[in-house]
């Protein structure tokens, strides 16, 4: 099967997962209206209603709209697939068809201009009076153009009124796109303001506008990402805006960093390093003010931190920011860390370092400290050629966080700096020991202590700590794997084990997992020399799961 420019059958499946895609196979035959234009198909599949189908192809991939009601809640659904596959099912015939579409677009603009001003006008009253969406957009150019503030006003935030689209006070997927279209029209619309002398009257209504959908935002499903799109205009607009029309920098500061204050800025994504030259030093200077006073009345709120930290970044001063990050430690060393690759990129690795240290002595014992702090301390004590200061920190995360990964954090250091001996090693799996505590069944999570002795291929005493009761049926399953040719015995008694609960249980999932530990049981009959044991174990298992017959076909193609 061919591809299209931008598409293949594999991101079919992927869009749609594989369910959906083997439905749709079935609906191929079912494809009428297909028409392939420059980067959008349409067509019709019919099933228990007639679905209208809309494929996108944009520079990231392919989206997909369905009228079907699983399309509708945002999926690509069946009848997407079949569009899709009946479309690369003429692949070769595809840029035929899209020059085709492109001709008879020339061919129309062809005729539209060969049309008389007033066939024209005679053409648009037609359709004005049958299309109440196109009514609208155009009284809004012809306001735009008349120069009425209040008339475009109007326009704009009504073309922003989430109500008319909203069910239950929500605007649902299956509206969100004719929404999406209509709100486009207000971006559009404040565009043309600033193209036409009204640069001023732009700003004013951009912000009104921003205001008024990002108050509507968070009850809209934007799962195709348009509505953000027209918030992101709307923030486009009001900056060319500004910069054409240049309003007072203080009151555009104030009026930024009250919206990025806010809880509108979600939609619009608007930043404050976008506006230094609208702002000059004047506005800068007001910004400044206005940042650092949110900041020292709410020193940990999460906007206000994020905003000292942009302004700061933006004026250069490094202490600035450090005093910042400062005021809101985090309890896992993780501020610590920021901190101290702030100075590093400041040329100040000592004081780099002096942060880093405290944040591993500071940071709270349940939380930290933050993996990648601790990574920083010790390259830089290696760097610095402090092997026994490496192992210092590395032991003492093992004490804090008893971890297989701790553990071998530790063993490479010391192993790097030749001081892993068996003293060293049992003293660390001393550590591990006494934070492991008996299992009281399978079920329950394996100690680290297992963990280790199994990454060490120390399985003898691996199988020790799990007979103790610290081994979950994860540890015991790879302790029988390991043994197994040695220990064949010991080994099939924990597959046996492990068999046991899974009998009771359905599912292809189940049935693939009991099928590996019968394999391993017979594995080892074979190293006993059991296999007439094993026989009549498989004929007595067979007897008993006997209904279970995807477990039965699973069985017999793997010889069981």
């Amino acid at each position: 099967m061919g591809t299209t420019r931008g598409f293949a059958e594999d991101e079919l499946r992927r869009l749609a997962g594989s369910r959906s895609f083997e439905r749709g196979l079935s609906y191929l035959s079912s494809v009428s209206a297909l028409e392939i234009e420059e980067s959008a198909i349409t067509a019709t599949v019919d099933g228990t209603d007639a679905y209208e189908v809309e494929l996108t192809e944009h520079e990231d991939g392919l989206t997909g709209w369905c009228s079907c009601p699983y399309g509708q809640e945002g999926n690509f659904c069946k009848h997407c697939v079949a569009v899709g596959l009946t479309v690369l099912r003429q692949a070769e015939s595809v840029p035929v068809q899209r020059a085709a579409a492109a001709s008879r677009g020339r061919q129309l603009n062809a005729w539209l201009e060969s049309r008389t001003r007033d066939e024209l006008l005679s053409l648009v009253r037609e359709h004005l009076a049958g299309d109440r969406d196109l009514r609208r957009r155009l009284e809004l150019r012809a306001a735009t153009a008349g120069g009425d503030p209040g008339a475009v006003r109007e326009r704009v935030l009504g073309l922003l009124d989430t109500r008319p689209f909203a069910r239950y006070g929500y605007v649902e997927y299956a509206d969100a796109h004719a929404y999406g279209q209509q709100a486009a029209e207000a971006v559009s619309a404040l565009r043309t303001l600033t193209e036409t002398g009204r640069a001023a009257d732009a700003v004013e209504l951009a912000r009104e506008a921003i205001a008024a959908l990002g108050r509507t935002y968070g009850e809209i499903d934007d799962s195709d990402g348009l509505i953000g799109d027209v918030a992101t205009g709307l923030a486009e607009v009001h900056l060319d805006a500004c910069r054409e029309a240049r309003p007072d920098p203080a009151h555009t500061a104030e009026w930024l960093v009250g919206h990025l204050l806010g809880d509108l800025n979600d939609a619009t994504g608007i930043a404050l390093t976008d506006y230094e030259e609208v702002l000059g030093e004047a506005g800068l200077a007001r910004a400044h003010e206005l940042v650092v006073a949110a900041w020292r009345a709410n020193p940990k709120g999460w906007t206000e931190k994020y905003l000292m930290e942009e302004l700061t970044k933006s004026e250069g001063s490094v202490d600035a920011l450090i005093a910042v990050h400062a005021a809101d430690l985090s309890p896992t060393g993780a501020t610590h860390l920021v901190i101290a690759q702030e100075l590093e990129r400041a040329g100040r690795p000592a004081e780099a370092l002096e942060w880093a240290e405290r944040g591993l002595r500071e940071c709270d014992p349940a939380l930290g400290p933050d993996s990648r702090l601790v990574d920083l301390v010790c390259e830089r004590y290696a760097r610095a050629g402090r092997p026994a200061d490496v192992i210092a920190v590395r032991r003492d995360v093992l004490v804090r966080r008893r971890s297989l990964t701790a553990y071998q954090e530790l063993r490479t250091a010391a192993g790097a700096a030749d001081c892993w001996d068996e003293p060293a090693r049992a003293d660390a799996l001393d550590l591990l020991r006494a934070d492991a505590r008996p299992r009281r069944s399978l079920g329950h999570q394996g100690s680290a202590l297992v963990d280790a002795l199994l990454d060490d291929a120390d399985h003898d005493a691996a199988w020790e700590a799990a007979a103790e009761g610290h081994a979950d049926g994860r540890q015991w399953l790879t302790l029988a794997d390991r043994v197994r040719d040695r220990r064949p015995s010991d080994a099939l008694t924990v597959y046996l084990r492990l068999i046991g609960p899974l009998l009771t249980r359905t599912g292809d999932a189940t049935y693939e997992q009991l099928t590996e530990l019968l394999l391993s049981a017979r594995a080892c009959h074979r190293i006993l020399g059991t296999q007439d044991a094993f026989t009549t174990y498989m004929t007595t298992l067979r007897s008993g799961q006997k209904r279970k017959r995807n477990l039965l076909a699973m069985l017999d193609r793997h010889g069981l």
